[in-house]
Parts: C-alpha cells; structure tokens; sequence
C-alpha cells in the first residue's frame, strides 16, 4: 500500500461539479467550519450527483441551478465554475490557506496505516460509511474501523444490536467494494456505571475491534469512575479505551474525570487494552501528564481521530504532534500497525 498521505487528501479534477463541492466541504470539515457552511456543500453535491448531465449543462447555461432546492448561490457559483473546467475561486482560496494541523509530528503521521475511531451516519456523524471509507482510504490508509455509538447513547442514535447487525451487512459488502483496502468492523461502546458494556456480548465477539468510552455521568467520584474503568479495560472484549478523561477544552469546556490514572494505566497494560490518545482538538485527551503516565505504564496507544465527518480524518496529525511532545515511538502505536497485526492483536483478547 502507498504510505499515508501527510498532504491531505488530493484535489479534484477539474470540470467536476461534484468533487469539487466535497473537496470545499473537506477543507472545510479540516478547518472547523460550522457545521451550516459544511451541509451547504455536502447538500448541493448531493443535489448535483442526482442530476441528468443534460439538466446540469442546461441549468449551468440558463443560470438557473439557484432554482433546485438545496443549492444557494454560493453553491451555484462553484457549480457553474467547475462545470466550465475551472477551479472554483471559493476552492482555491481554501486550498491556498495553510492547513491547521500540526505538522511536528509528521514523521510519525507517516507511520500511521489506520484509524481505530470514526463515526457514520448511521449515528452522530454526517457523511455514508462508504465516504468516510474512501476518505480514509485516498489520504493513505491501509484500514480504518467504523465506531459508530452504542444504544445507550440515544442522542447519538446510538446503535441497538438489531442496527448494530444490519450495519455489519452493509460495511461487508462496502468492505469487498474497496478492497485492498480494509473497512474494519467496530463499536464505540458505551462503559455503563458499573463498568459492564452497552451492547450484547455475543455481538461484541463479531466485532474487529472494540473501543469503550465514557459518556455519562462523568462527575462520578473518583473512586467508583476508577472501579467502572478498571472494569471495562479489564474485559477482554475492550480493545482500545477511548478518550478516557472525557473533558472538553474548547467551546462549551469541560473538566475531566477523576479517576486513578495509575491504576487503570497498570490495569491497560496487564489487559492488553489500548490507551486512545484522541486527536479532536475540543478533546485533545489524555492531557500530557495522563499521556506520560500511560506511557510509562507500558501501554499500547491508539491515535484516532473521532472522527464525525470525511474532513475530520486529516485530524490525525494533532494527535501526533502530541504523541511526538512526549516521545510516544512508533512501535508502542497500534494504529502503524499492519491489518493482519492488529486482528491477530484484537482477536487474541476474545
């Protein structure tokens, strides 16, 4: 496989309309826009991919594309550009604005094969699995793990196990679509209050990988958060323990849990269970002393993105930069890891 992109994905070709809609909406999605000027474009693409091209050349000619619902005159604008053979102006001003990803840990960016975190729409993310997919896979990835939420996480339409296994289906015949390239099957699993897992234990074991996180409750006191995620990270279904202090440093902030962070580093370390160091940068979790100390316990990392949206995926670098700040090597990494590693890895827990 080529090595991971550290460019970000590659532009569209020009005198199309539709690439590039979703090339603006990805730099976008990169860059922290609001999710309004994000829908805008992935709208209008969808609206313009649903065209008959004799209706599109005619609408461009006619200047008539503001008429179909879903397209503004921003949209149109690019539309119409693209449609001529050019690249947008909106486009190219976005392409010519340095990227906000941290590049000091490219060289470990480089190394990356996948990502054990990101999000569909089958939840509270906002693109297809196939997209996010493709997406993972042009900025050079060998594989990637689909995590959407777990039932009990209702206002992320969290998935029952009846959805659960009907999306089993569809990342099965997605996954044969884009081979070589490996879609991974995966949960982001809710750690209930006594530590157990949101999701039927039978399913869990037809999943690749694992990840469980914490979404509630996480003023819990320190004793019992210490007791719900030692029982979670000592479960042989978890694989990888997701953003683990739960804070939030930008926008509406949160401070993060209380818990013993030796004992349930040690406990990581003696469970085989990944530490996720989350590359969102409202999370940024675990801060750098957490980071150290997961370190120095002996734990394997995961860097994932958390990702929500096909832009999101270019996060990667942010955690690696942080990786880098406190001397993270490669091979304590899971996510440089080869597919047939990590499976040999995942499935000798269960």
């Amino acid at each position: 496989m080529a090595p991971r992109r550290t460019d970000s994905a590659p532009p569209p070709p020009a005198a199309d309309p539709v690439a590039a809609l979703d090339r603006i909406a990805y730099l976008l999605e990169r860059d922290q826009a609001p999710t309004y000027r994000v829908k805008a474009f992935r709208t209008a693409s969808a609206v313009v991919a649903g065209l008959d091209p004799d209706d599109l050349r005619l609408r461009v000619e006619r200047h008539t594309l503001g008429d179909l619902k879903g397209i503004g005159p921003k949209t149109a604008d690019v539309i119409e550009q693209a449609h001529a053979g050019g690249v947008p102006g909106y486009l190219a001003d976005l392409e010519a604005r340095p990227s906000p990803v941290p590049t000091d840990g490219a060289a470990l960016l480089a190394a990356q094969r996948g990502d054990c975190h990101m999000h569909s729409d089958w939840s509270d993310g906002g693109s297809p699995i196939e997209l996010m997919a493709r997406t993972a896979r042009d900025l050079g990835h060998e594989w990637v793990v689909l995590t959407d939420h777990s039932p009990r996480l209702t206002v992320a339409r969290g998935l029952t196990a009846e959805r659960l296994r009907a999306q089993l289906d569809v990342v099965a015949e997605i996954a044969a679509e884009l081979a070589p390239f490996r879609l991974l099957t995966g949960i982001e699993c809710d750690i209930l209050d006594d530590g157990s897992l949101d999701q039927e234990p039978e399913l869990l074991d037809r999943l690749d990988v694992v990840v469980a996180s914490v979404h509630s409750k996480l003023r819990m006191d320190e004793p019992a958060m210490t007791r719900r995620l030692l029982a979670a990270v000592r479960n042989p279904r978890v694989n990888v323990l997701g953003h683990c202090t739960g804070r939030l440093i930008q926008g509406k902030q949160r401070p993060e849990s209380a818990f013993d962070a030796d004992a349930v580093f040690a406990a990581c370390a003696e469970s085989d269970t990944a530490v996720e160091i989350n590359c969102r940068p409202e999370r940024s979790d675990p801060p750098s002393r957490l980071l150290r100390g997961a370190l120095a316990a002996g734990v394997f990392l995961s860097i994932d993105t958390d990702a929500h949206a096909p832009g999101q995926l270019d996060w990667q670098g942010y955690g690696c930069a942080r990786a880098k700040a406190c001397d993270v090597p490669a091979d304590r990494v899971i996510t440089t890891w080869p597919v047939e590693r990590l499976l040999a890895w995942t499935g000798a827990s269960r």
